[in-house]
């Protein structure tokens, strides 16, 4: 049992890995280019803190998706969301359930754990290493 389950650690990197950039790439999509439509997002400014944040979202969150340059994007999507928790969510109160950071912080070390173990198989990183 533990043989088999070893053997798919590598796959369920990957898959770990392009959830969490269909995740992320939602808020990019919402706040970039309007969808999903999600009330909150309905005026931002490109240039703004949001702006700037959904853009990182939006690339950020492809890239995961295909697994290319997963360690620096992962390391930089983890920064954000530590930087948006803090920013956002930690001035409402200390304990995130309350204070809605929940998805944040999560966000920040599931980036943070792949920013150190990789793509896994399935991605365009672990093709060009192959070559």
């Amino acid at each position: 049992m533990t043989e088999a389950l070893a053997a798919w650690t590598p796959r369920a990197l990957s898959i770990l890995r392009i959830i969490t950039g269909l995740l992320i790439i939602q808020h990019g999509m919402a706040k970039i280019i309007g969808f999903p439509v999600f009330p909150m997002y309905a005026n931002v400014q490109p240039f703004s803190l949001i702006g700037a944040a959904g853009f990182i979202e939006l690339i950020g969150g492809a890239l995961l998706i295909l697994g290319l340059f997963t360690r620096p994007v992962a390391f930089i999507l983890a920064g954000e969301m530590a930087f948006a928790y803090f920013i956002g969510h930690f001035p409402k109160g200390f304990l995130p359930l309350i204070n809605g950071g929940t998805l944040a912080i999560l966000y920040c070390f599931t980036c943070l754990y792949l920013s150190t173990a990789g793509a896994g198989p399935w991605s365009v990183d672990a093709k060009n290493n192959q070559a």
